[in-house]
């Protein structure tokens, strides 16, 4: 049974591979139809599979499944092998992932039906989905970043796919360059690992975590810092660049320059949501580390309060969904840091359907406005796009996380999973968590009113979008609607967990017992929400939101006005691009530049090209006086050489 796992697994994963290879390479040949009804039932084939494999290992408990399906290279003692591991958590995430590109798939055809570049963005997006899969399948580091990297790759093709636009080529290349930066922390973490396990397979490092457990390595001269530490804080830098945390956030709201269906898919499913699910798999590593458990929980707490005040501001409607992104990233991040890894897990998978549902909804709009973007441009819209405007509506109120619907649930969990933490700045995130539960609605239903409610502000007449994009949005709206429900009981509260073993959580981190002692089933939390102030924080900002929009709108102007100052701050995103502008860009081009005139002009060119050359010719000429050929010159010589020699012997 567990090799009949394993070649699943595989078809999961390589199923995505094959699409793309041949809308690649045959995607012109066979034409638009053939290509997309190719990749689709690939992917949709991948999809399958992922169910029943969610089937056997999640629901029927069927025992982890391990394999290598090949060696990739021995070099002394250390052996480097291709090998999967399908366990609970792998075999999760398998199936949103599957699931969203499914849908995404679906959606492109009628979004991307007059681009030019149709084959070649079926290829990338089935491409993108396979490294995707590579990276949740891997049982090992080297598997892990071949995934990592992959997805990395697809993205700066996607996001750049419009490539004759400039904003869409730097997007492409701010997305690729902050995720190097992230990346050298992810190469060292590999390499330490390397050093100090012999090995990159994640069960034998897992077997051997305790055995470094106050084990230090040099960082310094005279400072010495925890070998697992240092570990988890490098891996935790490579996950902020890949889920967009502070400071290594830039990149995703760029992102938008991207196609909408790709959109989606990066923000709900894939690439940022690979950080997370890096850090989860390596608990048996964080764990051991209060430090990096409490770096993750700040500053997942700094990301989710700053971000989504910054969605606030946002008059592109995709950019508010990308600040939103952002900021849900943030609230993972701090279930993380409060050990809470099932629970950041939840709120990736509820937050997976409505956001894919939330892009392909503004996607829908987009299409439908002739690519206008600008929600000053909007408004009024609910009654010609009725289908749209439901199901944005009910992915408002995921994200927003007023029961029943799916965000509530796994929101609610993070906030009082965080209230219960004892990690080192859990004060401090909670009041984030629960400032961010008002300004969630407060942005999003923002950006409902402005696009479906008020004065219509466009000339022309706007029909509903084609079925085939809003079946996508019919099937992500449900499980926005009532997958918190069905799945917060098996995630959170029942013995085995849904992730069972694949997560590890030391005794004294546990904050699942505290939160079952007033859990009494997903009904009776939906009903007594009421009773929470996270409700009512996310009812008042739905009010605010039109107040200040539909309301009172001249409210909004003079707040603006009043608070300039702070309004400024917001508007230049706290200074991240202005220093990244002038500190990262412009001063690495300066000291490229120092380097250039000092190390290449001086240095090398005038001193050791130039300058042997011009110390040979120093010395061809002095030779070439010395020989003179008159015979008393050389006599001279010999005598002074004679009387040096002789000076030098009786000294002597």
């Amino acid at each position: 049974m567990g090799t009949h796992l394993f070649s699943i697994a595989m078809a999961v994963a390589l199923l995505p591979l094959v699409g793309a290879l041949i809308a690649g390479l045959f995607g012109k040949k066979m034409g638009r139809t053939a290509t997309h009804r190719m990749t689709i039932m690939l992917v949709g084939s991948a999809f399958v599979l992922s169910c029943y494999l969610f089937a056997e290992i999640v629901l029927l408990g069927h025992p982890t499944v391990e394999g290598v399906l090949y060696n990739w290279v021995t070099s002394g003692t250390f052996q480097f092998d291709v090998s999967i591991l399908l366990d609970r958590l792998s075999a999760t995430m398998l199936f949103i992932v599957s699931f969203i590109s499914f849908m995404v798939h679906i959606y492109t055809v009628g979004y991307m039906k007059e681009d030019p570049g149709y084959e070649r963005f079926f290829s990338y997006v089935s491409l993108f989905t396979f490294a995707m899969l590579i990276l949740v399948l891997a049982n090992n580091f080297l598997l892990l970043f071949f995934g990592w990297e992959g997805v990395g790759l697809v993205s700066y093709l996607l996001i750049g796919f419009w490539f004759k636009r400039e904003s869409a080529v730097e997007g492409s290349l701010k997305a690729f360059i902050a995720n190097r930066v992230g990346d050298v922390g992810f190469v060292l973490a590999i390499a330490a690992v390397l050093t100090y396990f012999n090995s990159l397979d994640y069960p034998t490092v897992f077997s051997h975590v305790t055995l470094l457990v106050g084990k230090t390595m040099p960082l310094f001269p005279g400072l010495h810092v925890s070998v697992i530490t240092m570990i988890c804080v490098l891996l935790f830098i490579g996950a902020m660049a890949k889920s967009a945390q502070i400071p290594l956030h830039i990149w995703l709201p760029e992102s938008m320059e991207g196609p909408t269906p790709i959109s989606a898919l990066i923000h709900a499913a894939t690439m940022v949501t690979a950080g997370i699910y890096m850090v989860a798999r390596m608990s048996p590593l964080f764990e051991y580390s209060p430090v990096a458990l409490s770096l993750v929980l700040i500053l997942g707490a700094t990301t989710c309060l700053l971000m989504g005040f910054l969605a606030v501001m946002q008059q592109d409607i995709k950019r508010v969904i990308a600040y939103s992104t952002i900021s849900q990233l943030g609230y993972m991040a701090v279930a993380l840091g409060a050990s809470a890894y099932d629970t950041a897990i939840f709120h990736l998978i509820t937050h997976a359907f409505f956001k894919a549902l939330l892009f392909l909804a503004a996607g829908s709009v987009i299409i439908a406005l002739h690519h206008e973007q600008d929600m000053r441009k909007m408004g009024g819209l609910a009654p010609y796009m009725p289908i749209t405007y439901l199901t944005f509506a009910i992915g408002a109120l995921a994200l927003a996380a007023i029961p029943p619907f799916s965000g509530f649930y796994s929101k609610d969990a993070i906030i009082e999973a965080v209230h219960l933490s004892k990690t080192p700045g859990a004060h401090y995130a909670y009041l984030c968590v629960l400032v961010g539960a008002f300004v969630t609605p407060l942005y999003i239903f923002r950006a409902l009113f402005l696009t479906f409610h008020g004065q219509k502000r466009y000339p022309d007449k706007v029909n509903e979008s084609p079925w085939v994009m809003l079946i996508p949005l019919i099937a992500l709206a449900i499980p926005s609607m009532i997958a918190g429900g069905i799945l917060i009981t098996p995630m959170l509260f029942s013995t085995p967990s849904m992730l069972g073993a694949s997560i590890f959580i030391l005794p004294q981190h546990v904050v699942s017992t505290a939160l079952a002692t007033d859990f009494q089933g997903a009904k009776l939390m939906a009903l007594h929400a009421t009773q929470t102030l996270n409700f009512w924080l996310a009812l008042a900002g739905i009010i605010t939101a039109w107040l200040f929009n539909l309301g009172r709108p001249q409210w909004a102007e003079l707040l603006k006005k009043r608070f300039s100052w702070l309004y400024q701050i917001f508007i230049v995103k706290y200074g991240f691009d202005a220093f990244n502008q002038v500190v990262l860009v412009e001063g690495s081009r300066r000291l490229g530049n120092f380097f250039y005139k000092v190390s290449d002009l001086i240095m090398i060119d005038g001193v050791f090209v130039n300058g042997s050359g011009k110390l040979i010719r120093l010395f061809a000429r002095m030779g070439r006086r010395i020989q003179t050929g008159y015979l008393y010159h050389y006599a001279l010589a010999m005598l002074l050489g004679l009387a040096i020699c002789l000076g030098w012997f009786i000294g002597f």
